[in-house]
């Protein structure tokens, strides 16, 4: 426990999204050990393969509008989390794009159906000429989509470099490769002021009514591609998404699959997921795969996120497919609940 004069010791379990989140929040005022059970260089956590999309007009037709709208101000919080870092990470908001091959129109006509507006944002149809217009190389492929405008992204393997940077400059104490054990108010017998529990899908052991909903992602090197923004597929089993990222890189990536199974991506999943992208533009034909992985999204049976306090210990967890759109908005109501 802190001693009189010294800053309070909080412990963070679990450095994903929400942990680098937490710990930026209050690198400031605290003394801050991290606990973290994969290897520095792992990335395989749901915040390391994610595509980062800030899509709230989108995930209104699976999620709550009160979801949706926290999602709303969570984008408009994350240029203030990103301005705590000491190096730029690539961020956004200009929209989405939906589409949808001629014969799969009427799973974007259902999809529009089900899209609940927003405080003013709503979405726009588009023609071939207004989808020229936002991505001149899917102009000559795609006749109607929809545009969201209020939509954003950032670069997620940026924002998980420079957090750790910034983190350990302002001396944060990193423990990786360190299963932790949350018992009795301590962390591996250690006593903390507080302990902020981000284990995400780790949390299992200890919370049975979480699950792990699967997701699979490409990353392609294609600079033969120019698109500006996050484009959705509709597709006949899932809508797949594309996301630009920095230097002519790109996720590609399905919703969601209800598995817990964590092994490697599948044939299946993968050829899907290729050839959606090159039927969306050729150019990805060309493009180099610079990686292929699968990996678990932490959610309860509601899908929506919980924040659960018992004496000193704050657990933030659940945020199934809503991570990067969610984040910022439950880390603040967390920590406002004692440590901001």
């Amino acid at each position: 426990m802190s001693e009189l004069g010294k800053k309070p010791c909080v412990a963070i379990v679990g450095f994903g999204l929400i942990g680098r989140i937490a710990a930026l929040e209050l690198m400031e005022r605290y003394d801050i050990t991290v606990f973290e059970k994969d290897r520095q260089d792992a990335q395989t956590g749901a915040g390391t393969l994610a595509a980062a999309m800030l899509a709230p007009l989108a995930e209104s037709v699976i999620c709550s509008k009160a979801l949706a709208e926290q999602g709303l101000e969570s984008i408009a919080m994350w240029p203030k989390i990103l301005a705590k870092l000491d190096s730029e990470v690539f961020f956004q908001q200009a929209g989405s794009l939906i589409v949808a091959h001629q014969q799969d129109r009427g799973d974007l006509q259902s999809f529009s159906q089900r899209l609940i507006p927003l405080d003013g944002h709503h979405p726009l149809s588009v023609d071939r000429r207004m989808i020229t217009e936002l991505e001149p190389e899917l102009g000559g492929r795609f006749t109607n989509g929809l545009f969201l405008p209020c939509e954003g992204q950032l670069d997620n393997l940026g924002f998980f470099k420079a957090s750790y940077n910034t983190l350990k400059r302002c001396g944060v104490q990193f423990n990786y490769g360190s299963e932790a054990v949350i018992a009795r108010g301590c962390v591996n017998e250690h006593a903390y002021d507080w302990i902020i529990d981000c284990r995400g899908v780790g949390a299992k052991v200890d919370n049975h009514q979480l699950r792990g909903v699967r997701g699979e992602v490409a990353r392609i090197y294609a600079p033969e591609v120019a698109l500006q923004r996050p484009v959705r597929l509709m597709h006949p089993r899932y809508p797949i998404y594309i996301a630009p990222k920095p230097n002519h890189q790109f996720v590609i990536g399905a919703t969601e699959i209800e598995s817990q199974d964590d092994a490697d991506i599948t044939v299946r999943s993968t050829l899907e997921l290729l050839s959606a992208a090159y039927t969306v533009h050729s150019g990805f034909a060309e493009g180099r795969v610079l990686s292929l992985n699968a990996g678990l999204r932490p959610a309860f049976v509601d899908n929506h996120p919980r924040i659960e306090r018992k004496d000193n210990v704050i657990a933030i967890n659940g945020l199934y497919r809503h991570g990067y759109l969610l984040a910022p908005v439950l880390v603040r109501q967390a920590l406002c609940e004692g440590l901001l």
